[in-house]
């Protein structure tokens, strides 16, 4: 077991809040791409509020802890690990609830290489505890667009949690597109079959489900405002404040905070 103040302290040690690893810049850089709806910014979300840049600034610093200074435009981001530990616990509590109603959950990462162990855990939980972890769209072509030209690759799940990998071969790939979730959703729509209540993921994942209003939640580093706007307009249900850069083991100690805190723990 990891008490919460065990679980803060590795926080900041690994650089997960306190001082995290993503540079202030690139965090800054969203912030204005958000502003004119960049979608490489915007995770699937369409906004409703008009979200210029100050108006984040104020959001990520009130969700997230980043520095409310304008001025402060260089050197390392910030995140309170009092907010990653208050959402780890409120996303824990959510994850209770869906093991007492048996909700069908669908698990979804863009970044596989650091957080794919994480939601791995929580699916093979979930399940044994008798809630329905989906996979659909299994093997489906998604085609992404990047300033690269069009990339192609296929749906798969890893463990119960879907992951992009490419046509041509290799392993799974990052993404923020929420092109993933938004074909997993419509073949469990076409398919007639049961649908997720509750999507458990990320960047396009987390904003892609919510845009569709399926209740959706998870982590978010702080150069990813749209989560945090997301649930600012009630579409997401809980972003866990979090740096999404740091080696995947250092994710293990939150992952057994969340499975103690959701009853989950065996």
């Amino acid at each position: 077991m990891v008490s919460a103040g065990e679980l803060r302290a590795h926080l900041v040690a690994a650089r997960l809040a306190g001082r995290v690893a993503t540079p202030r810049e690139r965090a800054l850089r969203s912030y204005r791409g958000f502003a004119v709806r960049d979608p490489r910014a915007t995770l699937g979300l369409d906004p409703e509020g008009a979200w210029g840049t100050e108006e984040l600034l104020r959001l990520m610093s009130e969700r997230c802890g980043v520095s409310p200074d304008p001025g402060y435009a260089e050197g390392d981001d910030t995140i309170d690990p009092d907010c990653t530990v208050a959402a780890l616990d409120a996303f824990a509590e959510r994850l209770r609830r869906a093991v007492r109603e048996r909700t069908p959950l669908l698990l979804g990462t863009g970044h596989p290489h650091r957080l794919h162990g994480f939601y791995a855990s929580l699916a093979a939980a979930l399940s044994a505890a008798g809630c329905p972890v989906l996979t659909p769209a299994y093997g489906r072509r998604v085609d992404v667009p990047t300033q690269f030209g069009v990339r192609r690759f296929r749906l798969g799940y890893v463990g119960g949690v879907a992951v992009l990998r490419p046509v041509d071969g290799g392993g799974a790939a990052h993404t923020h597109s929420p092109l993933p979730v938004r074909a997993a959703l419509g073949a469990a729509a076409e398919e007639g079959g049961m649908l997720p209540a509750l999507v458990v993921g990320d960047h396009g994942f987390i904003c892609g489900a919510g845009q569709l209003g399926i209740e959706a939640i998870g982590p978010a580093a702080s150069d990813a405002p749209a989560v945090f706007v997301a649930e600012a307009e009630g579409r997401v249900s809980v972003a866990v404040p979090l740096d999404d850069t740091v080696r995947a083991d250092y994710y293990l100690p939150l992952t057994r905070y969340v499975l103690h805190r959701a009853w989950l723990a065996q």
